[in-house]
């Protein structure tokens, strides 16, 4: 009987480490995924941000709808942008994506 007990006793305590490895498992995944996946995300989008806010008349652009223009005018939210002769449109500054002349290179 004190064999059964004692038995008992080790596989209580063998199921809370498997818990507690369960647990190292799961923060070390969210760990990895952070480092993998989130922070690069992030500071692209800072990156993005910061070339928003640089932009100025004479830049070449390209808006997520995928309009090549020169920017024109630089509001506060928005852009004017000269697509070809005399054809102007107003984008918001959300839209921009990248700079003309980077996508040429690639």
């Amino acid at each position: 009987m004190n064999f059964l007990v004692f038995l008992q006793a080790a596989e209580g305590t063998a199921k809370q480490g498997g818990n507690y490895t369960f647990l190292i498992m799961i923060l070390l995944i969210f760990v990895v995924m952070w480092f993998l996946m989130i922070r690069p995300q992030q500071k692209k989008q800072k990156e993005l941000v910061k070339f928003r806010e640089s932009l100025k008349r004479g830049d070449k652009i390209v808006t997520v709808g995928g309009i090549y223009g020169t920017v024109q005018e630089v509001k506060e939210n928005t852009l004017l942008i000269e697509i070809d002769n005399n054809v102007k449109i107003r984008v918001d500054k959300a839209s921009v994506v990248r700079d003309f002349s980077e996508a040429q290179q690639q």
